[in-house]
């Protein structure tokens, strides 16, 4: 699985657009991160790792002689990725139109909160927003009674990068195929959060309106929620009738094995509480042992600490802690092709390959110094 020879210009900032563009980098893609002169990332020390193996280029791009260096870049790319509020690069003369006239087979992608149209289109935002827009924050608490809650990773930015970086992955390949001749991709990170909705989307279409608490997987059944252990929590999920009949065997409460196809919520009720009962017995690792080997969808909630050191997860070979780098999260995919022990682990410095991109993109040395002096990019 190698995108080796993929060129992406990547004017993406913050988490979106810079994760989609990591994904693409660590299946082989080169990414060139243009930049503003100066002004190194708003996302902090914490997002640092989603720039590993990146070229960086700064360029002013509201200057004239910055725009120019920009297009020329594009004229060597396969693609541009952009996270600007809708009508930026127009007004920037970068967007689509105008990297299509200096190469006609770019594929273009521009994620946004909102997409490119709608009465939303042009409202700031962040992730918080998207999904709360998306339906998702409202099914993060237990029932009506209770305050939606944060969740603990940016969901809506996130999938806006998966689905960015799927969708290019795509029109390169169709244009390959000579499907395509290049391509234009509005991603917008609100839809990505409501794509993720397959669970509840079905009755909400049908006019009905689903409730924290009362779906199948937000705590309608017993079967399936969180329980406190002595020390920790403890997640259970025998959705399937053969995972519940073996979780009651494993506990020596075999009279609970009917209750799976229950529609009486007193019954519900009770179960859950002896449930909560049961688990109150043993410590959350206690529980994981006792499991162990035992087909019940029965495992335990993890802080991120923990899970950075589950052996699980160090088995996968993704979690990566390089000493030339700062320490990441890489590409969840295993394969025949794929290596993560190959994956790139530095992070270059900003605006490093400004001028080094700018001769491969066929400016001399004169040409290079006239930008340096106008302000478009750094000085060396």
């Amino acid at each position: 699985m190698h995108l080796d020879g993929l060129r992406v210009l990547d004017l993406s900032r913050l988490l979106p657009g810079p994760y989609g563009t990591q994904l693409l980098a660590d299946m082989g893609a080169e990414i060139i991160r243009i930049e503003r002169p100066g002004d190194d990332d708003e996302a902090g020390p914490e997002l640092e790792a989603i720039n590993r193996g990146k070229r960086r280029v700064a360029l002013d791009l509201k200057r004239d002689g910055g725009r120019d260096a920009f297009l020329e870049l594009a004229t060597t790319a396969d693609v541009v990725v952009e996270q600007f509020r809708p009508g930026v690069v127009d007004r920037l003369g970068i967007g689509y139109e105008d990297v299509r006239e200096v190469n006609p087979e770019i594929v273009y992608c521009s994620l946004s909160g909102y997409g490119q149209n709608g009465p939303y289109s042009d409202r700031v935002g962040h992730d918080l927003n998207y999904v709360g827009l998306a339906g998702l924050l409202d099914m993060t608490r237990d029932s009506d009674a209770e305050a939606p809650r944060i969740p603990g990773y940016q969901i809506a930015d996130i999938g806006g990068g998966l689905f960015g970086a799927l969708a290019i992955v795509s029109a390169v390949l169709s244009r390959e195929l000579g499907a395509t001749n290049g391509e234009y991709i509005d991603i917008s990170l609100t839809d990505a959060a409501v794509s993720f909705s397959q669970a509840v989307a079905p009755r909400a279409l049908g006019k009905a309106n689903p409730r924290p608490g009362e779906t199948p997987l937000t705590g309608r059944y017993p079967w399936y929620g969180i329980y406190a252990a002595k020390e920790g929590y403890v997640t259970l999920a025998a959705l399937e009738p053969h995972f519940w009949t073996a979780f009651c065997d494993a506990v020596g409460r075999e009279e609970w094995i009917e209750l799976h196809a229950t529609s009486d919520p007193a019954e519900r009720k009770a179960l859950h509480e002896e449930l909560e009962t049961l688990f109150a017995e043993r410590t959350r690792d206690e529980w994981v042992e006792f499991f162990d080997g035992i087909d019940a969808a029965v495992g335990g909630v993890y802080t991120p600490a923990e899970t950075v050191d589950h052996p699980q997860i160090e088995a996968r070979g993704y979690v990566r802690r390089p000493a030339d780098g700062p320490p990441f999260v890489g590409l969840p995919a295993r394969g025949s092709d794929i290596d993560h022990d190959e994956s790139a682990t530095a992070v270059a410095d900003h605006g490093a390959d400004t001028a080094s991109l700018l001769r491969e993109a066929g400016l001399d040395a004169t040409e290079i110094e006239r930008l340096r002096e106008s302000g478009a990019i750094p000085e060396a």
